[in-house]
């Protein structure tokens, strides 16, 4: 069954009819949260391109005024999607990398099974983020541009400290943090495209070795992965 051809998204659980005391806020903030969901669903489901605001708005059972309250348009909806839990994630790996000690290569390996274990547990976020976003404009890829800084700066972080570590090691290039970055995205975008979120978590292994040998050099002498 191909992606388009999957059952329809069911509709969003609406706030109760009639006077219910629920304060302007709620009302907007469960609005808004319904309809970013219903938009990375059928994003999912269907492609950015055969997804439409009557669409998103009859999936999450809100107004057409209440959507356009809350986004200019499609595009904007889909964006505030994909960046929503992103802070969530970044909090996971920061705190599964805390529990390493003082080891690099340790806090490395848990941050990158954390990653992509983030990811597996939500195979349509997955797949309207590493698959459906970059097919969505120029905001879109900027966005996703802007999302990488935290990453960049975390590889930075890992790599002062494997030259504390080892001070033998070499001067890390100016474009080794991108490199690692955007050579992982697409690795991962490849598994989702080719139906693989489910076993991300199987890729660890290979995305250590090649992030290691990035950043301390593939002489650094880190044969196995730490343990899970």
């Amino acid at each position: 069954m191909s992606r388009h051809e999957q059952k329809e998204v069911p509709a969003a659980r609406p706030l109760p009819r009639g006077r219910h005391g629920l304060s302007p806020d709620t009302v907007r903030s469960s609005q808004r949260d319904r309809l970013v969901e219903a938009m990375l669903r059928l994003v999912a489901r269907r492609g950015y391109a055969a997804t439409s605001v009557p669409d998103v708005i009859a999936a999450a059972r809100v107004s057409r005024n209440a959507f356009y309250a809350q986004f200019a348009d499609k595009e904007a909806c889909f964006l505030a999607g994909c960046e929503r839990d992103l802070p969530e994630m970044i909090d996971s790996i920061h705190a599964a990398a805390s529990g390493a000690g003082d080891r690099w290569s340790e806090a490395l390996w848990l941050g990158m099974t954390t990653y992509l274990r983030w990811w597996q547990e939500r195979p349509e976020y997955a797949q309207a983020y590493f698959v459906e976003l970059p097919r969505a404009g120029e905001r879109a890829v900027e966005q996703r541009d802007a999302a990488y800084r935290p990453f960049l700066d975390m590889l930075g972080s890992l790599a002062a400290r494997a030259r504390l570590e080892d001070p033998s090691l070499p001067p890390l290039r100016a474009a080794v943090p991108r490199l690692i970055v955007y050579g992982a995205t697409e690795f991962i975008a490849s598994e989702v495209r080719a139906g693989r979120v489910a076993t991300l978590t199987s890729s660890a292994g290979d995305l250590y070795h090649y992030t290691v040998a990035l950043l301390a050099g593939p002489d650094h002498g880190i044969a196995t992965t730490p343990s899970a």
